[in-house]
């Protein structure tokens, strides 16, 4: 039986400047300087230590460079769920941002989980991040004040923050929904329902106060029977909507709270219209939709990639010393109008 030997470790043990410095047979002051390209360094002992750099893969530790200017150049960015296309742009911005400011961006999901949210909060901050962007899961933020205090740089995102004053950048949900609504009643519909995310979500609580605000001016009553917040799991969505639907006076028209909640009144009014051969429903979704465009979608359109790039950017006014109050920025939002939106209402019988 052949004798096995044991490897040493692959993976861990970077190269440092000493090894650089034995390989190339000079000091270590000359590896700093050839590293950091300061001058008082031959050419021929530039060359020499440049070939052990390649040889041996040595990259720079820029931690001690920045820990020294009382910076770690790093963010991090609590978000919702990444694979939600409007957390997907909004992070983008933000990592632009952060790269034109020389400064690494870290991310991770919360997945609507307060208690996630603030163990990911925390995390961050315990590895030194000099700021955070926060779009917050829970509405008890005062666990960040100790952070706060100690000179962490702290911006909210899409919703505020819970009990302390901070920086937050939002879209209008409540101008966005309250517009999506009216321009169902300007088509003609009386009876719209509303489907929408936990009511203890700042951004679902302000696009159910929008949907109520634009059936008041209208002076059109709310049959609580037509109002459906709660979990978007499809499951849930596609009961609130089958009971809107159905029963003599169904409702007419529907203004979905979320991009989830209209991905799934789409596929049921699209299953309602092939098999059953009923009048068609119209719908306006708050967010676009992938294929929205392709589908006919109307939608109340936010702008995540300006909401990530304000945020970011008074993020890094703070990191530059702004001292002013905390401010709130409100972005605004843009009616699409692709089909869905403008069917009227069917004939009275």
């Amino acid at each position: 039986m052949a004798e096995t030997t044991r490897s040493e470790p692959r993976y861990g043990n970077r190269p440092t400047m000493k090894d650089v410095a034995a390989r190339a047979g000079v000091g270590l002051k000359t590896v700093s300087r050839v590293v950091n390209g300061e001058p008082g360094v031959t050419p021929d002992t530039e060359r020499r230590v440049r070939e052990a750099i390649d040889a041996l893969g040595f990259r720079r530790n820029d931690s001690a460079r920045v820990l020294r200017k009382g910076r770690t150049a790093t963010i991090g960015l609590v978000l919702e769920d990444l694979a939600d296309p409007f957390y997907g742009q909004l992070s983008r911005a933000v990592e632009e941002v952060a790269r034109a400011h020389g400064t690494l961006l870290i991310n991770g999901s919360s997945a609507e989980d307060p208690e996630r949210e603030q163990e990911l909060a925390l995390t961050l901050c315990a590895r030194r991040v000099d700021g955070l962007i926060v779009i917050p899961a829970g509405d008890d933020h005062r666990y960040l004040e100790p952070e706060i205090r100690a000179g962490v740089a702290t911006v909210f995102a899409d919703r505020p923050a819970g009990l302390i004053d901070a920086d937050a950048v939002l879209s209008d949900s409540f101008g966005g929904a309250r517009e999506g609504v009216a321009h169902l009643i300007a088509h003609g519909h009386r009876r719209i329902g509303f489907v929408g995310d936990r009511p203890r979500i700042h951004t679902a609580a302000e696009r159910l106060r929008g949907y109520r605000a634009a059936m008041d001016d209208a002076g059109l009553p709310v049959d609580g029977r037509w109002v459906a917040p709660g979990s978007t799991d499809p499951e849930r969505v596609a009961a609130a909507l089958a009971e809107m639907l159905s029963g003599p006076e169904p409702v007419t028209a529907l203004f979905a709270g979320n991009n989830r909640v209209t991905v799934t009144a789409v596929r049921v009014l699209a299953e309602r219209t092939v098999h059953g051969r009923r009048p068609p429903v119209a719908l306006v979704g708050f967010d676009d939709v992938e294929l929205g465009d392709v589908l006919g979608v109307t939608v109340i359109a936010q702008d995540p990639a300006a909401v990530g790039r304000t945020a970011a950017e008074q993020l890094f006014r703070r990191l530059d010393g702004a001292a002013e109050a905390p401010r709130q920025v409100v972005i605004g939002t843009r009616l699409l109008a692709r089909g869905s939106g403008e069917l009227p209402p069917p004939p009275s019988r």
